[in-house]
């Protein structure tokens, strides 16, 4: 079962919760949050996920489902994360 767990992980990750779907405003794809978001993309390094998730909030992010998904330190993220998608507008 830690198999399904981890892909049923990796499957949150890239596509978030198929039940709550996310509006995500323009307004918020600062120059911070896109440099942020493409390193990430990048380097596939993704510990900085939390620092996305201050410059989204700086930028006027209320929205639960893509902060908490940036600050959660029990999900692997990987190229193709949902959040990031979306700051890149690749989503």
């Amino acid at each position: 079962m830690p198999e399904a767990r981890q892909l049923i992980g990796l499957l949150r990750d890239i596509f978030g919760n198929p039940f709550r779907p996310v509006a995500f405003d323009a307004a918020w794809r600062t120059s911070t949050a896109v440099s942020l978001a493409r390193h990430m993309y990048d380097s596939r390094d993704f510990s900085p996920m939390p620092i996305l998730a201050d410059a989204l909030q700086d930028a006027g992010c209320e929205n639960a489902d893509i902060l908490t998904h940036c600050r959660d330190e029990s999900l692997t993220h990987v190229r193709g994360c949902w959040v990031v998608d979306l700051v890149l507008g690749k989503a």
